[in-house]
């Protein structure tokens, strides 16, 4: 007899500044999620890694994510390696993500991929609260399917929820949402037009939308932008998942220099 797998797992992490240095002030994780915490540079953010050590997501799993940064601090939370979500047999998944930038904090949250397999059942909701001159770069990639295996995301259910407010207010919503037969979809050219995955990265801060144009230049087609005030959305769309991924670095890279004066290289673990 097969027996059902059900995970409840989180990670909490929160940073304060500290006598000039950005260190761990909260951290709480239970099965199956991990938090590391790399050594950096002294000139790089603190680096703190997610790890869901059960290898994937299948119908059922709950997880959940809250991470803060207090005032002042300087940090980028990201994970360990791309996140499966496998075939359901009609269970739903369910990721939770909560994101504090507290007063003059610069911080990324940057998980890699999630990964959709044919069938998947997957609702994400991802909350962002961002306080008086908080800066904050996040982003995800959905991808539909391990195209190089001839996987394929056709069927299933992805609710993939953003809310983003400043100092209490809503200031953005946005939700990706697919549901039953979705095959047809990604042949259509006023849809997904044959992508293989999308990419979201939201760029949130002071005059944020100053250093969008220039890092969308040279990365070629299938990225686009939208402004709101101080808040930047940046989309992208490809064919290829692993272009994708070097457009979504490589845009990435440009801003976390310009708007958050990190490094211009990724965490290790996205150099992988």
């Amino acid at each position: 007899m097969l027996l059902r797998r059900w995970a409840d797992g989180a990670a909490e992490i929160g940073v304060q500044a500290a006598e000039g240095e950005t260190r761990l002030s909260h951290l709480y994780q239970s099965d199956p999620c991990r938090v590391l915490f790399p050594r950096t540079p002294a000139v790089a953010p603190k680096e703190c890694v997610v790890i869901t050590t059960s290898g994937g997501v299948v119908g059922g799993d709950r997880l959940r994510f809250d991470v803060e940064a207090g005032a002042g601090t300087r940090a980028v939370f990201t994970t360990q390696a791309a996140e499966k979500i496998y075939r359901s047999a009609g269970a739903l998944s369910e990721i939770d993500v909560a994101v504090r930038i507290g007063v003059d904090a610069r911080a990324e949250w940057m998980p890699q991929e999630t990964i959709l397999f044919d069938n998947a059942r997957l609702r994400r909701e991802t909350r962002v609260e961002l306080a008086e001159s908080a800066s904050l770069v996040a982003g995800e990639i959905v991808v539909f399917g391990r195209r190089a295996h001839g996987e394929v995301f056709r069927n299933g259910f992805l609710h993939d929820g953003w809310r983003v407010h400043h100092d209490g207010q809503l200031v953005w919503a946005d939700a990706l949402r697919l549901d039953g037969d979705v095959g047809h979809l990604f042949e259509n050219a006023y849809a997904f037009g044959h992508a293989a995955a999308v990419g979201m990265m939201l760029v949130a801060g002071p005059s944020a939308a100053e250093t969008v144009k220039p890092a969308l230049e040279g990365l070629g087609d299938g990225c686009a932008a939208t402004v709101i005030d101080d808040l930047a959305i940046v989309r992208f769309v490809n064919p290829d998942a692993g272009e994708l991924r070097r457009q979504f670095t490589a845009c990435w890279m440009r801003i976390r220099q310009e708007r958050l004066g990190f490094p211009g290289r990724p965490p290790r673990v996205w150099e992988v």
